[in-house]
């Protein structure tokens, strides 16, 4: 009995720290601020390393955001003496391959704090030269991301004369010459010694002082500080660089002029990110929403099918509550962060469920999606019933469950519905919260019968949904270990011979970065 409870609590404890580790950002939120969310959430990584451990490392293979993946990853590397050298190699093989999904700039950022905490042991430099030589271009890294290679080189004593700068780049139209193993070196750290590089992108950095047609060859965010350097005027220099510009930075830079069907400076919408392109078209006017309906539309649904992929129409009756109260405006930190994940999340449920089976109520009543604000109460209980009225099969509330028009009532319906009018459980509910509680460790929940997951990104929503049954009666401890354990497996793309710890014993990964961990 008392095995059982602890296996409870120990389900509970990981089920709340996977919602933060989705959800949590450590920014300011509606209802709490930054520093409130940074204190939270760092006491629920402090409180799940120290006591589960291996749950914590596996973490690192589920959807969870980018900020909680680098905090997990420095947590792990800060404290090696904790753990078994088993499970460091499994460790060492999460975080290489976490790295390499992780977005560079982040990359760089937490090898900054390692470096400011003092960590430079001999398993955080193996993860670092590997992951330092895995990449497309250092000499790329060396120009976009100078300081934080700079920085982290010095103090893990990376030997940039082995790194190759002669990669091909991972930035279009950089080009690269056969150059000489120090270049990079000589780049970062004795800037005057070569008058010349045999590698384009780094010669182009050095003719950009004083050579105003080298920064249109730069990648945007460099060749910024030396187009306001020359003084030149911020629109000429945006349309000059647009064939350079990647296609979120055309989003970010896009002025208002007309432009073609389809296309944002020369951007194709169709192929953003699902929860991005949403929250573009929320950035945009109403009356700039309904002139481009047409092309937006055809977008999302793009987007949504893609996402979908072969489940596309395959979940049966649908019926979504989204939430487009006041609160759904989010902060300044995250402007309307909350509403865009619901109109992403709009979206793909309409090409999950069948065709023509699928019902959208927003909880202001609305009708038209493509025009949402954050406005009003959340009358999440009257949506509710309104949405069990289509006798779907799946029920999704996306919202952040502050029910307040009446207070309550959303759980009190959904209590009776599952305890009197629904037992036999023909339709499946879950909740999806985008929005972490700082003074609950974890996202707000509308009743306890109804499984609630932490979401960020829409395209999450369909591995968030398997992840939320295991809330339901907050049972099923052997099954969410055995769940990480598969996931685990399949981030690692291993032959399945690399397994979780405390799951099932059995050798580790015995390659990847991080494998020389004996520190």
């Amino acid at each position: 009995m008392a095995e059982n409870l602890a296996d409870l609590v120990a389900a509970e404890d990981v089920l709340l720290f996977v919602n933060a580790a989705v959800t949590a950002t450590g920014q300011r939120e509606f209802r709490s601020d930054a520093h409130e969310q940074r204190l939270s959430l760092g006491f629920l990584h402090e409180y799940v390393r120290v006591n589960y451990r291996p749950v914590y490392a596996a973490t690192l293979a589920l959807d969870i955001n980018d900020h909680n993946a680098a905090l997990i990853v420095e947590h792990l590397l800060r404290t090696p003496h904790d753990t078994s050298p088993a499970e460091k190699r499994v460790e060492g093989a999460l975080i290489a391959r976490r790295l390499a999904v992780l977005p560079p700039q982040r990359v760089y950022r937490l090898f900054r704090a390692l470096r400011a905490a003092g960590v430079g042991n001999r398993r955080t430099r193996a993860i670092f030269r590997d992951w330092l030589a895995a990449r497309p271009d250092p000499a790329h890294d060396a120009v976009k991301y100078r300081s934080g290679l700079k920085s982290a080189a010095r103090h893990f004593h990376v030997r940039l004369s082995a790194l190759s700068a002669s990669s091909a780049s991972s930035a279009p139209g950089t080009g690269s010459g056969a150059a000489a193993g120090g270049e990079i070196g000589d780049f970062l750290f004795a800037p005057g010694r070569r008058t010349r590089y045999e590698h384009r992108l780094l010669d182009t950095y050095r003719r950009a002082h004083y050579e105003q047609g080298a920064l249109y060859e730069l990648p945007l965010t460099v060749a910024e500080g030396f187009a306001a350097r020359h003084g030149i005027a911020r629109e000429g220099f945006l349309e000059r660089m647009a064939p350079r510009m990647t296609r979120l930075e055309r989003l970010r830079t896009q002025t208002r002029r007309a432009t073609a069907p389809g296309a944002v400076g020369g951007t194709d919408l169709s192929v953003m990110p699902l929860t991005r392109l949403a929250l573009y078209v929320l950035s945009l006017a109403p009356d700039e929403r309904v002139r481009r309906r047409p092309e937006l539309t055809r977008a999302l649904r793009t987007g949504a099918r893609r996402v979908a992929g072969p489940y596309a129409g395959a979940w049966g009756r649908v019926a979504a509550v989204l939430d487009d109260s006041y609160s759904s405006y989010g902060s300044g930190e995250k402007r309307r962060r909350p509403l865009g994940t619901a109109l992403a999340c709009h979206y793909l449920l309409e090409a999950l469920a069948a065709p023509g089976a699928y019902a959208a109520l927003w909880t202001s009543g609305r009708d038209d999606p493509l025009l949402v604000r954050p406005y009003g109460p959340t009358p999440l209980g009257t949506r509710i019933l309104d949405a069990l009225d289509h006798g779907p099969d799946r029920l999704v509330i996306v919202s952040d469950g502050w029910d307040n028009a009446p207070p309550g009532l959303a759980g009190e319906v959904l209590r009776v519905w599952r305890t009197r009018l629904d037992r036999e459980r023909r339709t499946s509910v879950v909740h999806l919260n985008p929005v972490y509680d700082a003074d609950g460790f974890d996202v707000r929940r509308l009743a306890p019968s109804v499984p609630t997951a932490g979401i960020r990104d829409a395209e999450d929503l369909p591995a968030l949904v398997e992840i939320a049954q295991f809330a339901e009666g907050r049972t099923g401890a052997a099954e969410l270990r055995a769940y990480l354990d598969r996931r685990v497996r399949n981030f690692l793309a291993d032959d399945g011979t690399c397994h979780f710890p405390g799951v099932h014993q059995g050798p580790g990964a015995g390659a990847g970065a991080g494998t020389e961990s004996a520190s």
